[in-house]
């Protein structure tokens, strides 16, 4: 069994998971796992090459088979998601690929065929897996466990800056009733639904900058690895 130590933040979109998650691997010279950005690689992947999402079979065969790899960027504080070579990052966080996510995501089969690839992340000297079942289902013992979370308007506020910078067009409005579906798909959906790990600490991020956001979830997790 795989011992090597494993951070997990979980938690809606847009409630700063991505830039925490960086900034501890970042801190902590570990690599990082975008759950997220796999559901949304494979609704991409799936797009393009035309697998029907009702496909249960060939979806999962896809899922299998994904040739994805994260890689830091240090100049944009992001994580680049490359699939077979090719730089996804920007196509992945639309709206659009949002939803395809969310929609691949509810089927057990998938589901399935994504958990041991996730879990193969896992590796020394440590992982920073973000996501949404990270600490319930994927890694659930996992040494320290983060929860972040926000209201709905202020992460359609911050996804549509998020946007606009990138040049994306956008409807604020959209993005929050996208945001609103989204959260009541995942909080109620039989198959890991998005809630707290037991012991996680929860951190609402409407309340805070995102420094002192890192330095509640550093604190915490230094005590849980015994970090210097």
């Amino acid at each position: 069994m795989n011992k090597s130590p494993v951070v997990t933040i979980d938690g809606p979109s847009g409630a700063g998971k991505g830039t925490i998650a960086f900034l501890l691997a970042e801190k902590l010279g570990w690599p990082i796992l975008d759950s997220g950005a796999i559901y949304r690689v494979l609704g991409l992947a799936a797009q393009r090459q035309a697998v029907d999402f009702n496909d249960i079979s060939s979806l999962s065969q896809l899922a299998s088979s994904l040739p994805l790899v994260f890689s830091p960027n240090s100049q944009s504080g992001e994580v680049d998601v490359l699939l077979d070579g090719d730089n996804v990052s920007r196509d992945i966080r639309t709206d659009e690929a949002g939803q395809a996510a969310s929609k691949v995501a509810v089927i057990p089969e998938v589901r399935s065929a994504l958990l041991q690839r996730q879990r193969d992340f896992q590796q020394e000297p440590g992982l920073i897996a973000d996501g949404r079942d990270m600490g319930t289902v994927v890694f659930p013992e996992a040494n320290a466990k983060i929860f972040l979370t926000a209201s709905a308007e202020k992460r359609a506020e911050r996804r549509y800056n998020q946007l606009k910078e990138k040049g994306i067009n956008a409807s604020l409005s959209a993005l929050l009733e996208s945001i609103r579906e989204r959260d009541e798909r995942d909080s109620n959906r039989t198959v890991a639904p998005l809630v707290p790990a037991d012991g996680a600490l929860v951190v609402d991020s409407s309340l805070y900058s995102i420094d002192e956001v890192f330095s509640q979830v550093y604190e915490y997790i230094a005590k849980n690895l015994t970090l210097s």
